[in-house]
């Protein structure tokens, strides 16, 4: 049976900070609608009703597209080990860029990123738990280091992230802007 709550108990806390992964999804007005999976240290809960989560470079850019239309979101976390359990956190989000007045005052709440493309601002309204009967055990081994040699490749060829995010992170599937360049 699900249980909905207004806001994180130490508990829920606890639980979110022992995934090593979990899952948001955002939409813009009309077209596609995007679920991304999140890894890395890359979540923060800064208190029972606010989320802060650190977006790194990616193929696309969909949510931070997205949030600009509809700041809508739910973040999805699904215990893969121990007690079965889903966690689902519905409320409203904002995209903060390095150019925004806040992001010096969250990138200190991360270890810094060569990726860091934005910190998503979650305000929570409601949180859901539900049974996760259905979800399959899961052996957690080791973050992958892909993402790593990928900016050292790209850092060693002189491309730059810049310049990866005007060529494939400017546009979202359905063609929208996605202003991750000021010159946008």
């Amino acid at each position: 049976m699900a249980k909905h709550y207004e806001k994180l108990s130490d508990d829920l806390i606890a639980f979110i900070e022992q995934q090593k992964i979990y899952f948001v999804g955002t939409a813009a007005n009309d077209g596609t609608i995007n679920i991304s999976p999140k890894g890395f240290d890359s979540l923060r809960v800064l208190n029972p009703n606010r989320i802060v989560w650190l977006n790194i470079t990616g193929s696309g850019n969909e949510t931070a597209t997205h949030l600009q239309q509809n700041d809508r979101m739910t973040i999805m976390f699904c215990a893969f080990d121990g007690t079965p359990k889903i966690l689902r956190l519905y409320g409203k989000a904002q995209a903060v860029h390095p150019r925004d007045p806040q992001w010096d005052e969250l990138s200190a709440l991360f270890d810094p990123h060569p990726t860091a493309r934005q910190y998503v601002d979650f305000a929570i309204k409601m949180a859901q738990t539900s049974c996760g009967f259905g979800v399959p055990f899961y052996d957690y081994k080791e973050q992958r280091d892909n993402m790593d040699k990928w900016i050292a490749a790209k850092t060693e060829s002189g491309v730059g992230i810049e310049n990866y995010w005007r060529e494939r992170n400017s546009a979202s599937l359905d063609g929208l802007p996605t202003n991750i360049l000021e010159e946008e």
